[in-house]
């Protein structure tokens, strides 16, 4: 597989069912258990109230081989609204093949689309591979901030 055999589209609820278990393994990378409902459930869930813009990458066949899931926030400092790349996940045996730097290229084009001034993401500092992707593609580590979470339970 090639990046020329790979389509990109914007996910449409139709969809969901087909992502979640590339939305599953994506999660399960993160040391997550697998949860194939939830999975789909949150898919179609972020898709139906468009509180998210999912990117998915296709072979000639239609079948899905990877994805990249966009939230629309705003940059208070900036005062303007930019995406939150949180989720990228290329299928293992389609790695290496120009899917995932496809699917980063074609956000980059939506979120211009878009107007936003900026995308951000987050990765595991273990990610190297990923790390390198998308420093190839001009996005910049940030040095000066540290990121914090506070998990409120379930």
């Amino acid at each position: 597989m090639t990046a020329q055999a790979v389509s990109i589209r914007l996910a449409g609820t139709e969809d969901a069912a087909a992502i979640a278990p590339l939305f599953d393994a994506y999660r399960q990378f993160y040391d997550q258990p697998a949860d194939p409902a939830g999975a789909g459930r949150f898919v179609l869930e972020r898709l139906a109230r468009q509180e998210s813009e999912i990117l998915i990458a296709c072979d000639a066949d239609g079948w899905i081989l990877g994805f990249c899931q966009l939230y629309p926030t705003f940059c208070s400092v900036e005062a303007k609204p930019i995406f939150s790349r949180y989720d990228l996940f290329v299928l293992p045996a389609h790695r290496r093949a120009g899917v995932g730097r496809c699917l980063l290229q074609a956000a980059e084009t939506l979120a211009r689309q878009r107007g936003k001034a900026r995308m951000d993401l987050t990765t595991a500092r273990s990610n190297h591979a990923a790390q390198a992707l998308y420093e190839s593609l001009g996005w910049k580590r940030d040095d000066v901030f540290l990121a914090y979470s506070r998990s409120l339970g379930d």
